[in-house]
């Protein structure tokens, strides 16, 4: 993957991506002098982004226990020490976390006291047990981290949870401000696309999103973050409740009834197999 890094900038605060692996996005949140990363699976890549940055890492946030969100944990906790600076590694009350001071589940809260931004806990599971996100209501931009939840244009797959459970929490993120970005860790938007294309192959928002995410990657660009406006508009997972994802859905699965939930473990059952 180009090495290209999105951002975002907030009146608080930078949003950065540090690449990692093959597709994977450690999202770091900074100021000037400090950083907080969210689900660094690799130590190394966070280790050179401060350095090169010349920052001080103060906090960690994971949303689930996935080895590629937390395998640079035990890293960056030493090299923490070795600087001797204060580090706090929040993550899922529900998942065996390494190092995990602060254990969050649905309703806490955590605050950044560096940045002036509070993240309201959301539970999700259904991708794991127990994965969680992080969400702030953050002035005119509100701001989603959202692990292997949501994706542009696609969803997590259901390995520890059931269909249920994953179309309630995408249920949760629907119901977020529209002008939320949405921070996934993971660039699977091309490979999304040409699933929900197959799925909604009239949605000419859909249509148009792919000659744009084309281009984005084309010329080595990242296509996260997205928005909730944006994903309610091409995400077939979120709009299990139109008439043209049921059809489909039945046309794939002739015994899916017509019912939002159906369709929707229909067509995840329809992806995992695509």
């Amino acid at each position: 993957m180009k090495s290209t890094e999105p951002s975002t900038q907030t009146s608080q605060i930078n949003i950065q991506a540090i690449n990692a692996f093959n597709d994977n996005y450690i999202w770091a949140i900074t100021n000037k002098e400090m950083v907080t990363l969210v689900d660094p699976g690799d130590a190394d890549v966070c280790i050179k982004f401060i350095e090169a940055e010349n920052l001080i890492l103060n906090a960690i946030l994971i949303t689930h226990h996935h080895a590629d969100h937390t395998g640079g944990i035990e890293a960056l906790v030493e090299y923490c020490q070795q600087k001797q600076w204060s580090l706090s590694v929040y993550g899922p009350a529900n998942e065996n976390i390494p190092r995990c001071d602060v254990q969050l589940k649905e309703n806490d809260t955590v605050t950044l006291s560096v940045f002036d931004i509070s993240f309201n806990i959301i539970d999700l599971p259904g991708h794991t047990a127990g994965h969680i996100a992080y969400f702030a209501d953050n002035d005119t931009t509100p701001i989603l981290f959202c692990g292997d939840t949501l994706f542009s244009a696609g969803c997590g797959r259901i390995f520890e949870g059931t269909p249920i459970q994953m179309f309630t929490s995408l249920s949760k993120l629907m119901n977020l401000p529209e002008q939320t970005h949405v921070y996934c860790t993971h660039e699977y938007t091309q490979a999304n696309i040409a699933f929900a294309l197959t799925v909604d192959p009239t949605n000419e928002a859909l249509i148009n999103y792919d000659v744009k995410v084309n281009e984005l990657r084309a010329n080595g660009h990242a296509t996260i973050p997205s928005t909730i406006k944006q994903e309610k508009q091409i995400n077939p997972f979120l709009r299990c409740h139109e008439q043209n994802i049921q059809i489909s859905a039945q046309k794939f699965s002739p015994d899916t009834t017509i019912s939002t939930l159906d369709t929707f473990t229909t067509i995840r059952r329809w992806k995992d197999q695509f």
